[in-house]
Formats: C-alpha cells, sequence, structure tokens
C-alpha cells in the first residue's frame, strides 16, 4: 500500500512539472528532446514456473525513472536513451519461502492450505538502455513511438511474506537474484503506451530448490508506461 501511495506521489510531481512548461518555447526548437521521464504499471507473470506452483491475487509491479534521450539523427526522430529508475514489483504465488535456521526451505502450498497472502517482493534500481524510434516533430507531442532496448537491474530490498489467520511473517530473502537484466519493448501512441519486460535470467539464484526441482521462474512483465517531456 505504502509503495502506491509514493507512486502516485511521485506521478503528481511529474505531472505538476510538466503544466508548467510553455510548450510554445518547443515549437520553433529544432534541438527538442522527447520522453525523459517516465512511469508504469505493469501486471507480473512468473514462466517456467516449478511442477504445481500457480500465481494467486494480483502480481504487479511500478517503475518510474529519467531516460536521457540522444537523437542521432537531423530530423530527432531516431534516438538512443540511457536512464536511471526504480522499480517495485510483487508476485504472488503458493509457492512458500520459510526460514530454516541460516537456510531458506520452500514447499509448494495445496488447495487445502488456508493463506491470505503469499509473496516475493523485488525493490530495483535499474539501468534502461534503449533503441528509440518515433515520428515525432517539434510542434506535435501527439506520435507514435516504438522504444526498444535492455534493462539492467540491481535488487536493493528482496524480501518473502507469508500471511494466514495463525501465521504471519515476512524474510529479507537472499535467494533472490541480485543482479536481474531482461528486453524490454515499449509502443503505442501518444499517451497510452504498451511496455513489456521479459527477463533474460532467473528470479532466484541457481541451485535453489523445492521438492528437489530447481526453481528457475523467470519474470513476464505487461503493462502501461507513460512518457513526459
Amino acid at each position: 500500500m505504502r509503495c502506491l501511495v509514493l507512486f502516485y506521489i511521485f506521478f503528481g510531481f511529474l505531472v505538476s512539472c510538466y503544466a508548467q512548461v510553455d510548450q510554445d518555447t518547443f515549437a520553433g526548437n529544432t534541438d527538442y528532446l522527447e520522453d525523459q521521464f517516465y512511469i508504469g504499471i505493469t501486471y507480473n507473470f512468473l514462466l517456467k514456473k516449478p511442477v504445481d506452483v500457480s500465481q494467486r491475487n494480483l502480481s504487479y509491479g511500478l517503475q518510474a525513472g529519467f531516460i536521457k534521450d540522444i537523437p542521432v539523427n537531423a530530423d530527432r526522430t531516431v534516438a538512443l536513451g540511457i536512464g536511471i529508475g526504480y522499480n517495485v514489483n510483487s508476485y504472488y504465488s503458493n509457492l512458500r519461502a520459510m526460514e530454516s535456521g541460516d537456510d531458506v526451505v520452500y514447499d509448494i502450498l495445496d488447495g487445502d492450505t488456508d493463506f491470505k497472502r503469499n509473496k516475493v517482493e523485488t525493490h530495483l534500481i535499474e539501468v534502461p538502455l534503449e533503441f528509440r524510434w518515433r515520428n515525432s516533430t517539434a510542434a506535435s507531442y501527439k506520435f507514435w513511438r516504438v522504444y526498444t532496448g535492455l534493462r539492467f537491474g540491481y535488487v536493493v530490498g528482496g524480501r518473502s511474506k507469508f500471511v494466514s489467520d495463525s501465521v504471519d511473517f515476512s524474510f529479507y530473502n537472499d535467494d533472490i537474484r541480485q543482479f536481474q537484466y531482461g528486453l524490454t519493448f515499449n509502443f503505442g501512441y501518444n499517451t497510452f503506451n504498451i511496455h513489456l519486460y521479459y527477463a533474460l535470467n532467473d528470479l532466484f539464484n541457481d541451485n535453489v530448490l523445492v521438492n528437489g526441482t530447481e526453481i528457475s521462474m523467470r519474470p513476464l512483465r505487461i503493462g502501461l508506461i507513460f512518457y513526459i517531456l
């Protein structure tokens, strides 16, 4: 809930900054830049799940950041982008993590187990790298865009949480892979744009097992991304 509140506060801040910009100052500017701030929301899927593992509840992600737009042609319709951002993701499933001494053990909750929430949560500092195409002009702010590239993330906080009527625990889970990276693809027109992220490595470290099977789940995030300036 706190992540959602912070997300909307940051979104309101970006919108207010954008509202203060005099759009007429860009109309004759051939050195304009596009889409430097971004903010987005996603639904998170888990691919390559172990047998009997299924997702529960609403797995979501929130992201926000800044990308430096670097045009590479005279019309400024082709550009490169490099940036910095923050991303928080929750993955709800029936795969439970529990502390056992200095180790973490995993089990799969069956249909007879009554629980309210069971999730893995990650907080990442991300570096997006993009190849950007758009048909924008200095006087038009409604245009098509296709941005694709890589996104590198460093987990600054990863935890597992379980809540039932009788048990409630949460802990920082060192089995969550600290360095994560994947492919991104963003496309759309004007305000609303589709965002896709496909992870190229697993959510958990190598040799993390459940029932003797390695947990090799990979995130797929699909949602909306909004660009400002």
